[in-house]
C-alpha cells in the first residue's frame, strides 16, 4: 500500500491474522444469533405444549368432578379409572431374599434398598408387585409428586450412561423423535 510519512509497515502475516480473526468473530456472532433465535422458538413451543398439558389436566379434573356429581345426584357410585403408573420403593435389604423375589426386584430395577422406580401398571407388573410385596412399598403418584421426583432425582439413560435430567434440551434431543 502507499507509504505514509512516520507510519510503520504492518507485516502481511499480521494483516492475515487480523482478517481471519475478524471473519471468525463474524461467524461466531452469526451462530450466536441463529442459536438465540432457535432457542426462543423452542421456548415458545415448550410454553405452548405446557399450556396444552395444563388445559388437558384441568379438563380431566373437571370431568372427574362432573361424573362424581352426576353419580351422586342419581344415587349411584362413581368408580374412578384405574391408575396407569405406580411408584415403587424398595424398603428391605438383601439378606435372605429368595431367588424368584431377587429376580423380580432386578427386573423392577430395585437392586438396592431405598431405590425407587416408576412402573407402568398392567396384569404382569401388578402380579410382580404382589409377589415382592414384603420388600417394597408402592402407590399411585399424583402429578405433583411425579414432577417433584423428576426435577429432584430424575435421571435418564443416554448412550448407555446415567445422565441427570437438568433441562429439557436433554429430553428433546433423545425423545424428540417420539414427539416428546
Amino acid at each position: 500500500g502507499p507509504e505514509f510519512p512516520g507510519s510503520v509497515a504492518v507485516p502481511e502475516v499480521v494483516l492475515k491474522q487480523r482478517r481471519s480473526a475478524e471473519r471468525l468473530r463474524a461467524e461466531r456472532a452469526a451462530r450466536a444469533l441463529k442459536a438465540k433465535a432457535t432457542h426462543k422458538a423452542s421456548r415458545q413451543v415448550a410454553l405452548r405444549r405446557a399450556e396444552a398439558y395444563v388445559a388437558e389436566y384441568r379438563r380431566q379434573e373437571r370431568m372427574e368432578v362432573a361424573l362424581r356429581r352426576e353419580a351422586k345426584a342419581t344415587g349411584n357410585f362413581y368408580v374412578p379409572a384405574e391408575a396407569k403408573v405406580a411408584f415403587v420403593i424398595r424398603i428391605r435389604g438383601i439378606n435372605g431374599v429368595p431367588p424368584q423375589t431377587k429376580k423380580i426386584l432386578q427386573l423392577l430395577r430395585l437392586r438396592q434398598i431405598h431405590n425407587g422406580v416408576f412402573v407402568r401398571l398392567n396384569k404382569a407388573t401388578i402380579e410382580m408387585l404382589r409377589l415382592v410385596t414384603p420388600y417394597i412399598a408402592w402407590g399411585y403418584p399424583s402429578l405433583k409428586t411425579v414432577r417433584e421426583l423428576v426435577y429432584k432425582r430424575g435421571h435418564g439413560k443416554i448412550n448407555g450412561q446415567r445422565v441427570p435430567l437438568i433441562d429439557n434440551s436433554i429430553i428433546e434431543r433423545e425423545l424428540g423423535k417420539f414427539g416428546i
